[in-house]
């Protein structure tokens, strides 16, 4: 049976996300309404297994309708991918037979919004360390104090899964991975006033003490690269779903440079933009560069949820599927905005948004640097020295 993204999100909830979606980036705000309605529509628990009442899709089916979201509103697409990546992490667990994620499960059926809260400033260990102290507590709680930063869903989360360094016991050090709930020890910043993705309101958090209880506690494990499904869970989730956003932010762009060329007439020839060499050139070009990254994704989603074992070759295949999907969409916004003319340049063109919001792209994990790194190793083994 052929998988129907309309039947999770239906043309008229995209048009509607689609309306707001100029609005939200130029006045700087959450978009609410979208959150809303998607909330309405049980997108919150689209990869929540039915027998814990969610939808069962799986990753495969996840990363096309975030690719179909991202064409409406990718602010919005990018913002629900980090309430995704976490009910994706508990899939992973689940078809893996791992318990503790289970309450991530039941509470995003519930309606509960989860937030990511790993980057932080400077720390290119990313899932590999923290500068976030982590204090256990005698009842198996933790304290964290740090600074997040590009938090989104900054004004909306119930739920931030973070993680922290303990330095204390005996078998310090330890990263410990955790979810708390906003509570005063937790002070979110109004500083998200960005070039694009504006309405992700990914604001910086301030832990101060920030308390995650014992039963909300998932993961202690070795700093550094780590077998842990935890590290895999969230770096295959988040690589994947971040090169569906970019995918689908390109497919938009190729759209309306399409609709441009064939409305627009030359007063040269009196023919159509469509039929000039050069623009069919751009858009063949664009074609092109689109048409392997919706395939390279689906690949790998599915062996994510078949549980195909890659080895070490998976830290290379998920952070290089996401590197090309962000330059991939990059190129394609840059042609887009060629095709469609001097027009897009307007700020109240929509590809003008696009070709802004696309270039927070290279700055999501993994970035360049670290995909050509990782690729490296893979295949000239590691630096000496």
């Amino acid at each position: 049976m052929v998988f129907d993204p309309a039947a999770y999100l239906p043309d008229d909830l995209l048009e509607r996300i689609r309306e707001r979606a100029p609005i939200h980036d130029r006045d700087n705000t959450f978009p609410q309404q979208d959150l809303d309605e998607l909330r309405e529509a049980g997108y919150l628990s689209i990869l929540v297994p039915t027998s814990r009442g969610g939808a069962g899709l799986g990753l495969v089916e996840a990363s096309l309708l975030q690719q179909r979201l991202a064409s409406a509103s990718p602010a919005t697409a990018l913002a629900i991918n980090m309430h995704l990546v976490w009910t994706g992490v508990a899939k992973v667990f689940s078809d893996r037979g791992v318990p503790g994620l289970e309450f991530v499960q039941d509470e995003a059926v519930d309606g509960e919004v989860f937030a990511f809260g790993i980057s932080e400033g400077g720390n290119d260990l990313v899932l590999f360390g923290s500068d976030t102290d982590a204090v256990p507590g005698a009842d198996g709680s933790y304290a964290f104090t740090g600074t997040k930063i590009f938090t989104s869903l900054a004004p909306v989360w119930t739920r931030l899964g973070l993680h922290g360094l303990d330095t204390t016991g005996p078998d310090a050090p330890k990263l410990v991975f955790a979810f708390v709930e906003r509570t005063e020890e937790v002070v979110t910043g109004d500083d998200w006033d960005t070039l694009g993705m504006r309405g992700t309101q990914s604001r910086t958090t301030r832990l101060n003490g920030a308390t995650a209880s014992a039963d909300r506690v998932v993961r202690r494990i070795d700093p550094g690269p780590n077998p842990d499904p935890i590290v895999f869970g969230i770096f295959s989730v988040f690589e994947i779903l971040l090169a569906s956003v970019y995918t689908g932010i390109a497919r938009r762009a190729i759209d309306l440079s399409v609709e441009t060329a064939l409305s627009r007439r030359s007063k040269r020839t009196g023919a159509t933009y469509a039929q000039d060499p050069d623009i069919r050139w751009r858009v063949a070009d664009m074609a092109l560069a689109y048409d392997a990254l919706p395939p390279q994704i689906a690949a790998l989603a599915r062996d994510v949820d078949a549980l195909v074992d890659h080895g070490p070759r998976w830290f290379t295949l998920l952070s290089g599927v996401k590197h090309r999907a962000v330059v991939m969409a990059k190129q394609v916004a840059d042609q887009a905005m060629l095709v469609a003319g001097g027009g897009s340049y307007f700020t109240r063109n929509e590809l003008s948004r696009l070709y802004r919001d696309v270039l927070a792209g290279m700055f999501h994990p993994s970035d360049p640097e670290s995909a050509h790194s990782t690729a490296a190793s893979a295949w000239l083994g590691p630096v000496e020295g």
